[in-house]
């Protein structure tokens, strides 16, 4: 437990020094955003959920999504693209390919190997890729439609459903690329998005690639990912509160700045209500890593409240900012639109619901 108090403090100190300055120039710039990545690298902070004896730190749950936290408090584009690391290191340690575990995990944690994922197109119905089984691995066919980490990420684990309704996990390279085979990976230019513009988000496209048994990940059931985001509802709330508390965090220096009251009791009573609902999110993940079925609703209604939190808090940000917070280099500006990002990822059917029954509320929620 003191090891992952120590290794907290060193996270946030680093990202308070070295990262929060340049939050901006990082949210635009994918090289400072790279750079950005390797500083967390350079301090073995990229793969906190690998076992120690392939390299990693080997963090619990709760210190885990803290450093989510303070991550996302500092810079989102940095949250986001570590996140799909972070995520690509924990399935490759629960494979059972050890020539991949041993290919790739030891270098993982220091930045030396990374490593992206794409299966969010599995919550889609049909799935935009497909997959057969072929002599020596399996041929894919459609289309990533969100793929970040373009000229980041060397590699990337992809997800293809097969036709018995299992999902193959393998690893791809992360450029355009033709097989001697004939098969071929095709990545789009980075997406124009509305926030988080350096972390090289693109389609990419599929045609009859074949996927060789020596690089494959995973296969299970399809419907492994909609059991394992009803058990993990609550895991992206932390980049919320993160969020929402560099919401205030403007807030508070705008008060300095401008010295007006109602913008303290705003930001005071902003911090109350992201403190209750910070409480109840981590008490919740305490009850354990897989939260009982009966416990579904509560925790959904609790997501709903820290997307809602973290942009009423960036919304607070730019009210008090005025005028200036119109420019796309106000910090208010872009932790708003990051607001945006948090609200939508990892969404199913069932968050949105309880998103915007949130947001419907005549009177609003301040504890569940």
């Amino acid at each position: 437990m003191e090891s992952n108090q120590a290794l907290l403090a060193i996270a946030e100190t680093l990202l308070q020094q070295k990262i929060a300055p340049f939050a901006a120039v990082i949210d635009n710039d994918p090289e400072a955003l790279r750079s950005a990545l390797q500083e967390l690298g350079n301090a073995s902070l990229l793969g906190l959920r690998i076992p120690q004896h392939w390299g990693g730190a080997e963090v619990d749950g709760i210190t885990f999504r803290f450093f989510q936290e303070i991550v996302a408090r500092c810079s989102g584009a940095l949250a986001f693209l570590q996140a799909q690391h972070q995520s690509a290191g924990s399935l490759l340690a629960r494979s059972e390919n050890e020539a991949l575990k041993q290919q790739y995990l030891p270098y993982m944690n220091s930045g030396q190997a990374l490593v992206g994922i794409s299966f969010a197109h599995l919550r889609r119905t049909p799935s935009p890729i497909k997959a057969i089984a072929v002599p020596g691995g399996y041929q894919l066919n459609g289309q990533a439609p969100w793929v970040t980490g373009a000229g980041c990420f060397q590699t990337f684990i992809v997800a293809a459903v097969l036709p018995n309704e299992q999902v193959v996990y393998g690893m791809v390279p992360f450029q355009s690329t033709r097989q001697e085979t004939g098969g071929a990976i095709v990545c789009s230019d980075p997406m124009q998005l509305a926030a988080m513009t350096s972390t090289g988000t693109v389609t990419v496209e599929f045609q009859d690639w074949l996927l060789s048994a020596a690089q494959v990940v995973q296969v299970e059931p399809l419907a492994a990912i909609a059991k394992s985001d009803r058990l993990n509802v609550l895991h992206h709330s932390f980049f919320a509160l993160g969020c929402a508390r560099a919401g205030l965090d403007i807030l508070e220096r705008t008060y300095q700045q401008k010295q007006l009251g109602f913008i303290q009791t705003a930001c005071e009573a902003l911090a109350q209500e992201l403190a209750a609902c910070r409480q109840a999110i981590f008490t919740a993940t305490t009850e354990g890593n897989h939260s009982p079925s009966n416990l579904f609703a509560t925790n959904l209604q609790l997501r709903a409240w820290a997307i809602e939190l973290a942009v009423r808090c960036a919304h607070a940000a730019i009210a008090a900012s005025s005028g200036a917070a119109n420019s796309n280099q106000h910090p208010a500006q872009r932790i708003y639109r990051e607001a945006l990002v948090y609200t939508v990822s990892g969404q199913t059917a069932a968050v949105m619901e309880a998103t915007l029954a949130r947001l419907t509320f005549s009177t609003r929620l301040t504890q569940i």
